[in-house]
């Protein structure tokens, strides 16, 4: 079908922010497109038999309008470039490569696949700047489009207890900064709520810091909506992120949001958050304590954090990929025009 698109997926299980991100995208474009879906076979991108196989499932899989929706960048090497879409979250894991490891991850993820993509999404300004960084030049083929809310998260109005107040904290990973946000509520009558697997020294941070503390893991969307209703605050002083999801979800919700100044964070968060420096905790610190003991800043973030979700509701994300999609249609007819005329004249 001429309005077709195939969404390409990383393997199933693998994560998920990633796959709710597109659905939201997906369900607000249900009038405007057919579509259908396609799961990578395998994970592992270090074993080339699986990365093979791959590739050969999604050369079948192709269809008018491909999306690779992320993650596994090197399947736009097969099928037609000029109907790719290529979307790109981050260049964090490039920097964790060195020798030849990152020389092959550079040319099959990044430099190869940018290249044959008719059109190379990124999910914020600062990862657009990243990609070039990394490139070495502007492809010409970038366009920013941020990641849509969901509309399961919707204002949740609630009193704030300054004097216990439940602050909660997503993710456990290392640039989601844990054992300094331990160190920065040392002495701070709070209870920290944290989604997310806690390894040992994560937990030794916080006992030592004598956090009140509690965490759940592989939690379902309905639930993560109700962690955002249930806390008073939000703190997301991670040290990188190529977006940031969860302060326009914080934002859309009602709660005051403490994020980070460098990266993406400030991009996405406009006006509406208390911003800190993630690798100081006296400056983690003094952002909890002037977001606890402040109401009327509190209020001011709110507010703002309003204004600020309108950029990311999921109908204005999907309408800038399907202004992308309706492009790409229209040159895919434009060409088979050309060919038929062609043969025409030959015939």
């Amino acid at each position: 079908m001429s309005n077709e698109v195939v969404f390409i997926f990383r393997k199933k299980g693998y994560g998920f922010s990633i796959e709710r991100v597109f659905s939201d995208i997906m369900e607000a474009l249900s009038a405007e497109i057919s579509r259908r879906e396609f799961y990578c076979t395998f994970r592992s991108a270090a074993n080339p038999l699986a990365v093979g196989w791959n590739l050969w499932t999604a050369a079948l899989a192709q269809g008018s309008v491909n999306h690779i929706t992320g993650d596994v960048q090197y399947l736009a090497l097969v099928g037609s470039g000029r109907r790719t879409i290529l979307t790109i979250h981050d260049c964090d894991h490039l920097s964790m490569l060195t020798g030849l490891k990152r020389e092959i991850f550079f040319w099959l993820w990044w430099r190869w696949p940018v290249a044959r993509a008719r059109f190379v999404t990124v999910i914020s300004e600062f990862t657009r700047r990243d990609l070039v960084r990394v490139l070495g030049r502007d492809p010409g083929n970038l366009v920013v489009i941020p990641d849509p809310v969901s509309p399961a998260f919707t204002p949740a109005p609630k009193s704030f207890p300054e004097r216990t107040p439940r602050i909660l904290h997503l993710g456990t990973k290392p640039n989601k900064n844990l054992s300094r946000i331990a160190a920065a509520l040392n002495g701070i009558p709070c209870h920290l709520r944290i989604v997310g697997r806690l390894d040992e020294t994560q937990k030794r941070a916080l006992r030592e810091n004598r956090v009140n503390y509690s965490a759940v893991e592989r939690i379902d969307d309905d639930a993560m909506v109700q962690e955002y209703r249930e806390a008073d605050m939000v703190l997301f002083a991670s040290t990188f992120e190529g977006f940031g999801l969860p302060i326009v979800e914080a934002q859309a919700t009602g709660r005051p949001v403490i994020t980070s100044s460098v990266a993406s964070m400030p991009e996405v968060a406009g006006t509406g958050a208390c911003l800190v420096d993630p690798f100081d905790r006296q400056s983690i610190r003094g952002g909890i304590m002037q977001v606890i003991q402040n109401a009327d800043y509190r209020s001011s973030l709110i507010e703002r954090g309003f204004d600020n979700v309108r950029r990311f509701e999921r109908h204005c994300v999907a309408r800038q990929y399907l202004n992308l999609y309706q492009t790409i249609w229209l040159e895919n007819r434009s060409k088979e025009r050309k060919n038929t005329k062609e043969a025409r004249s030959g015939a």
